[in-house]
């Protein structure tokens, strides 16, 4: 028995496909193109998690992840990250023995194919790939970043510095943010662009130092989330090219 995969299709609502659809832009030559939505809102999801991720093993995420269903993949990344939260006291448990941090990241980017919409990234590479690296070597990320088999991987090599951020430690998110600068899609520019905002709420001279000689050549919108945060006066200055 997989009881999220269970508990997610007896959550499913059919009036809310259509807006989910739309919303995740899965109509033909759009990002999401062909993805299959149960109708599931993110709180319903995360409620399913919470009641039966202590009961999952790898098989059960194997399925849930490959699922043609969106949030059921996305039920299975949220109950990736609870287990990599509790790694070591789930490990513990009696049939338990190959569950670890280290089995979960391996388990997440073996599956990163699966993880093909920006919210699949967002709501798990940070706390679970981000947390993992916070002590290590991360060339990872800047190889996702570089050469990433999909946008999805570029994205998740962005957005996972946000533990890093959060530690405040910025130059990786900097960095990174370097090699995507002129990446071609409106959705990496969103990433980098939040992502240098956030660092920049940690250390605003840092973020306008990494601007001043970039911004002008930045795509528009990946700058006008990086200035999100700036007074309004200062942000004209940046958006009109005559920041000093």
């Amino acid at each position: 028995m997989n009881i999220l995969l269970e508990q997610m299709m007896a959550h499913a609502d059919p009036t809310q496909v259509a807006g989910l659809a739309r919303f995740f832009k899965t109509g033909p030559g759009q990002y999401g193109e062909g993805d299959k939505f149960l109708g599931i809102k993110v709180p319903v999801t995360r409620a399913v998690v919470k009641e039966c991720w202590k009961q999952l093993d790898f098989p059960a995420l194997e399925a849930c992840i490959e699922s043609e269903f969106h949030e059921v993949r996305l039920a299975a990344l949220l109950a990736l990250v609870e287990i990599y939260k509790h790694a070591k006291r789930f490990r513990a448990k009696p049939g338990m023995t190959g569950i670890s941090q280290q089995a979960c990241v391996d388990f997440y980017l073996a599956h990163t194919g699966r993880i093909n919409n920006w919210d699949l990234v967002d709501l798990s590479c940070y706390p679970l790939l981000g947390e993992w690296l916070l002590d290590k070597d991360r060339s990872l990320l800047y190889e996702l970043a570089r050469s990433g088999k999909s946008l999805w991987e570029q994205r998740i090599g962005m957005v996972s510095t946000m533990t890093f951020i959060r530690h405040g430690q910025l130059e990786d998110t900097f960095a990174i943010a370097d090699i995507l600068l002129h990446h071609p899609h409106d959705l990496i520019h969103k990433a980098v662009g939040w992502l240098l905002r956030e660092a920049g709420k940690k250390d605003k001279a840092a973020l306008v130092a990494y601007l001043q000689p970039r911004y002008q050549g930045m795509p528009r919108t990946m700058l006008r989330y990086a200035i999100e945060k700036f007074p309004e006066a200062e942000r004209q200055l940046y958006l009109s090219g005559h920041a000093h």
